[in-house]
C-alpha cells in the first residue's frame, strides 16, 4: 500500500508540512506498514517557497528591505536545491498580512521591498527565478518593483512620482536607462492563477482594491491611474497591458512582468507540481490524499487540491480530499478523480477550537478515512 501525502496549508492553524504530518500519523495507526510519502504543496500563494525549499532540499535568505508602507522589514527569499532558481513569494515583501486592517492602503502602498529582493538575488549571482504573485498589499501596477530595479517614474516636470498605486496618475515619463541590466539575462517563471485584465471592472482596481482597503472613490482613482500607467509603459515597450490577461495579478504587478521581463506566466499548482515532481512520486501509488482549511466550489477553480488530484488523475491514481471545513460546490471536484471530501470536524466546536485541534483532528480523521477506503481491500 502506497499513500501519497500533498495537502496545502492550513491558514492559521497549521503548515503544509505539520498537515502532511498529522495525516501521516493517522494513517500509519490504522496501517503501520503502509508505505507514506508526504510531499507538502501550495498553489502559488502562501507557503509556495517553503514548500519548494523544503521539496528539493534548498535554503532561505533573509534580507531587509522596504515594507509596503514604506516601513524596513525582514523577508527573505528560497534558493532551490539546484543551487540556481531564486523562489520569491511577493507577499514576503509586499504582502497584506504585512500591515494591521485598518492601515491598509492601496493608494500609497509599494512593491518596492520585492524589486530588492529581486536585485539581492541578482546580486548573490542567481539568474532563474520563480515569482509566486498573490496575497499582496498592493495596486501599484509593479512600479515600485521596478523603481528598486533601477527604473524612474517621471512627473510632467521632470521630477521623479512617489511610490503608489495612486502617484501613477501623474506619471509622463518611464525612464528605463537604469534598468538593471541583469534582467534580461535571467529568466523569471509567474506562479499566478490570476487572468484579470490591467484596468476596468474586471481588472486589479475593482476587482481586489476593496480587499485591500480602498473605497468605491479610491477604487475610481486607483484604476485610472493604472489606465495612466498603461498607457506610459506602451509608449515605452509597445505591449498594451490594459486588456492583457494576468497583467491585473497582484496588484497589477503581472503587467509589470509582462512588460519589462522576459517571463512566462503558469498557474501557481502548476508550477508547483512541476518543481516537486509530485507526478513522479505518484507512479505506483493506490491513493493521494490532499487537502486545505476551506474545501468548496473554489477548490475546483484551480486551488492546491484539484491540482494535486489532477496530477493523481494522470497517473490512474484516486484521491480524498480532507478540509477544515466543506462547503458547496464540492461535487465539481469528483471529476478530477476525487473519491470523497472529508471535514475534520466531527463533533460541535468553535472555529478557535478547531484551529487549536487541527492535528490531532487530522490524524484522527485521516485515520478512519483510509480505515473505510481500504476496508474491503484488506477483508477479500
Amino acid at each position: 500500500m502506497k499513500i501519497v501525502i500533498a495537502p496545502d496549508s492550513f491558514k492559521g492553524s497549521l503548515p503544509a508540512k505539520g498537515v502532511a504530518a498529522a495525516i501521516e500519523k493517522g494513517i500509519k495507526k490504522a496501517f503501520p506498514q503502509a508505505e507514506t510519502l508526504c510531499l507538502p504543496i501550495a498553489d502559488g500563494g502562501e507557503g509556495t517557497m517553503d514548500t519548494l525549499v523544503a521539496a528539493t532540499g534548498g535554503k532561505k535568505k533573509e534580507v531587509r528591505v522596504t515594507g509596503p508602507l514604506g516601513d524596513p522589514i525582514d523577508a527573505a527569499y528560497g534558493i532551490l536545491g539546484d543551487r540556481k532558481t531564486c523562489v520569491i513569494e511577493m507577499a514576503a515583501a509586499s504582502g497584506i498580512d504585512l500591515v494591521p486592517k485598518e492601515k491598509l492602503n492601496p493608494m500609497t502602498a509599494t512593491t518596492y521591498g520585492t524589486g530588492e529582493l529581486i536585485k539581492q538575488a541578482l546580486d548573490d549571482g542567481l539568474r532563474s527565478f520563480i515569482l509566486a504573485l498573490g496575497g499582496s498589499a498592493t495596486n501599484d501596477g509593479g512600479a515600485g518593483m521596478l523603481q528598486a530595479l533601477g527604473v524612474r517614474l517621471k512627473n510632467e516636470a521632470g521630477d521623479e512620482v512617489a511610490v503608489g498605486g495612486e502617484a501613477l496618475a501623474h506619471v509622463r515619463n518611464v525612464d528605463v536607462d537604469g534598468f538593471d541590466s541583469r534582467i534580461k539575462d535571467s529568466d523569471f517563471l509567474i506562479a499566478s492563477d490570476v487572468q484579470s485584465p490591467l484596468i476596468g471592472p474586471y481588472g486589479a482596481s475593482c476587482v481586489f482594491g476593496p480587499q485591500k482597503g480602498a473605497t468605491p472613490a479610491q477604487v475610481a482613482i486607483l484604476d485610472k491611474s493604472l489606465e495612466n500607467w498603461a498607457d506610459q509603459v506602451e509608449h515605452v515597450t509597445g505591449i498594451h497591458l490594459h486588456d492583457f490577461p494576468g497583467a491585473g495579478a497582484a496588484g497589477g504587478i503581472g503587467g509589470a512582468f509582462a512588460a519589462f521581463f522576459a517571463a512566462e506566466m503558469k498557474r501557481g499548482i502548476d508550477v508547483v507540481i512541476e518543481k516537486t515532481e509530485l507526478e513522479k512520486a505518484l507512479l505506483e501509488a493506490d491513493l493521494l490524499i490532499t487537502g486545505e482549511g476551506q474545501a468548496d466550489a473554489q477548490t475546483a477553480a484551480g486551488k492546491t487540491p484539484m491540482g494535486a488530484a489532477q496530477a493523481a488523475l494522470k497517473q490512474g491514481v484516486p484521491s480524498i480530499i480532507i478540509a477544515g471545513s466543506v462547503g458547496a460546490g464540492i461535487e465539481e471536484l469528483y471529476q478530477f478523480g476525487v473519491v470523497s471530501v472529508h471535514s475534520i470536524i466531527q463533533r460541535p466546536m468553535t472555529l478557535e477550537k478547531a484551529m487549536q485541534e487541527t492535528e490531532a483532528l487530522l490524524a484522527l480523521t485521516s485515520e478512519q478515512v483510509v480505515r473505510s477506503y481500504f476496508h474491503l481491500s484488506f477483508n477479500k
